[in-house]
């Protein structure tokens, strides 16, 4: 049986070979091309040309997380994923005006340890192969810049490193639609080491407005409120009938000792999604939290 990334190979030549004997069923010219993904959260992600007819092969120069893969699955479909390569395909062409964010995990944590894309539609070409490079890093000598990102929580959890073997974990409860239109599956909060992240599906009923998660409170029986740090995984607007994940993290030094708290999850139009019964694990039996 062939791996995956000889598969991906064979698929690629076959597709090469298709290039130069006929052209796309959309009437696109096909490319094959490289692409340097972004060294830093700031810069541009490079643009990827995707169809509904055409798959698309993306080879990476190392080894990725698969499990780090993110995507909205309602618009992209990912037909396989290998060590070192993974084909697309769009649902359905994508609107004039849209871009899908797919990203990926390099295996080696080496910077930048992201690959980030933007998919989009367009009438004349799609790409059948993208031959990914990673921008090489500056010199030693000439490192006056910004320094690589520190890593935090969340990127232990994306990239498979801390799951319910590594740390202490605990469920949280769902919550129903209630008048703001917003409700959560069943999540599950972590305790790490001097951190707790509580890690939840958010979804936005059909008959309401696109909704944007913008900042995260942890409300406790004393004290006042502690404002934690929120990431929307995938990025800008949770549309109508749509699910998004969210990572909430905060510093177990400022979290007052409490045994259940209410979670906060507040975005655009005042909405707020409430999740009223967030308990976190207590450290695991040595350690110093």
């Amino acid at each position: 049986m062939l791996q995956p990334f000889r598969l991906a190979l064979v698929l690629a030549l076959a597709w090469g070979a298709a290039t130069h004997a006929e052209p796309s069923p959309g009437g696109r010219v096909r490319r094959e091309r490289p692409v340097t993904v972004a060294r830093t959260a700031g810069e541009p992600l490079p643009v990827v040309h995707v169809t509904q007819d055409t798959p698309t092969l993306l080879l990476f120069p190392s080894p990725i997380q698969r499990k780090s893969l993110t995507f909205d699955e309602s618009r992209i479909r990912v037909l396989d994923a290998g060590e070192r390569s993974v084909i697309v395909q769009a649902v359905s062409d994508l609107r004039e005006d849209e871009r899908q964010v797919m990203g990926v995990f390099f295996a080696d944590g080496s910077a930048p340890a992201r690959a980030a894309f933007s998919l989009v539609t367009v009438p004349a070409e799609v790409d059948t192969r993208i031959d990914v490079q990673r921008p090489q890093p500056p010199d030693v000598a000439c490192q006056n810049g910004p320094q690589a990102r520190v890593p935090q929580p969340e990127d232990f959890v994306l990239l498979g490193y801390v799951d319910g073997m590594g740390v202490t974990t605990s469920k949280v409860n769902a919550v129903k639609p209630g008048s703001q239109g917003l409700s959560s599956s069943e999540a599950m909060s972590f305790r790490g080491k001097g951190w707790v992240l509580v890690d939840v599906r958010v979804f936005n009923e059909v008959d309401r407005p696109s909704w944007t998660p913008r900042e995260a409170l942890l409300v406790g029986r004393v004290g006042g409120p502690l404002r934690a740090r929120l990431v929307n995984v995938q990025e800008g607007a949770i549309p109508p009938g749509k699910e998004r994940r969210v990572l909430v993290i905060a510093n177990t030094q400022e979290l007052e000792a409490s045994p259940m708290f209410s979670l906060e999850v507040r975005g655009d139009g005042g909405r707020t999604l409430t999740i009223p019964e967030v308990r976190f694990p207590r450290p695991a039996p040595g350690g110093v939290q």
